[in-house]
């Protein structure tokens, strides 16, 4: 059957249609990608303004319209931390859904860890042993790992690289007051909230999703020779600080870097960083399969049962 994935994230609307049925590997037939930025829209009450609301509407609209073109039986929405977040996000999900007749739903920032470990999993197999995941979205980081298709443990903390961009490095040129600022909150949150059992992983093989974690591989991969389907933290360690001294037109004219990624990549390398050297991790292979993916997977299983 021919499902829709409707990704409402903090970055970007993403619509994916796939053919797919229990058993099989889902099969892309066409996407639909919108790059709004909602948490641009955000006004000092933590509310989504009117203009980002229409922005949002005519998004999804456009999205919907694309699925039906392509014979999508249904449409699987989700929201994640922009909307999760929103003092009026309940309302306006409320009013989207009986607009355009869908069920967009919030995930928690440990359900987006789950199902995205649940993609992995599949896509890698039972003999990759026990798995370590990262994912650096727009709003938040998740992190999984366990043995089976559900993790062991699974969290979310607020270091999404657009969050920390608006927060620290939103103020032209960045400077090392920023920078330091930017560190110190990362390793602040990594330090006192990290579970001891992802400290103490015992993995066997540590896998990255999300378009950061890929943009950075690839980033490995144009300035040191790096695998491009891997992201070394020593690689890290030197892309960071020629990420910091390029303007942002400069970051966006590497390859694989949009404009939207050219601002934030700076932060998402310093949490990729700062995680991966707290957990002891050399290296992160990059999956392509991720939470779009497990949304598809999942609602395959439910409907089996």
């Amino acid at each position: 059957m021919r499902l829709g994935v409707l990704d409402v994230g903090s970055n970007t609307i993403h619509l994916q249609v796939m053919d797919a049925h229990p058993g099989a590997r889902p099969a892309p037939t066409t996407n639909h990608k919108v790059e709004l930025r909602l948490t641009e829209y955000l006004d000092k009450k933590g509310a989504i303004s009117q203009e980002g609301v229409a922005l949002l509407r005519q998004s999804i609209g456009d999205a919907v319209a694309h699925a039906k073109n392509f014979n999508t039986v249904e449409i699987l929405a989700f929201a994640t931390s922009a909307l999760r977040e929103a003092k009026n996000g309940v309302e306006i999900i409320a009013d989207i859904n009986k607009e355009f007749d869908i069920d967009l739903q919030i995930l928690s920032g440990v359900e987006e860890a789950r199902i995205t470990f649940l993609a992995v999993r599949r896509w890698l197999g039972w003999s990759s042993g026990k798995l370590l995941v990262f994912d650096i979205g727009g709003g938040s980081l998740e992190l999984a790992t366990g043995v089976d298709e559900s993790p062991d443990t699974a969290v979310s903390f607020p270091l999404g690289a657009a969050r920390l961009t608006r927060e620290f490095l939103s103020d032209g040129p960045i400077t090392g007051k920023s920078l330091k600022a930017l560190e110190a909150h990362v390793a602040n949150i990594v330090a006192n909230k990290m579970p001891a059992k992802l400290l103490s992983h015992d993995a066997d093989h540590f896998v990255a999703t999300s378009k950061t974690l890929r943009t950075l591989a690839r980033i490995g991969n144009h300035w040191y020779g790096d695998k491009a389907q891997y992201l070394e933290a020593n690689a890290l360690l030197g892309i960071i600080p020629r990420l910091i001294d390029m303007s942002t037109e400069e970051r966006a004219k590497l390859p694989g870097v949009s404009a939207t990624r050219a601002q934030q990549i700076v932060a998402g390398a310093v949490v990729a960083q700062a995680v991966m050297e707290s957990m002891s991790v050399s290296e992160l292979e990059i999956c392509p399969w991720a939470l779009r993916e497990g949304v598809i997977l999942k609602w395959l299983d439910w409907n089996e049962r």
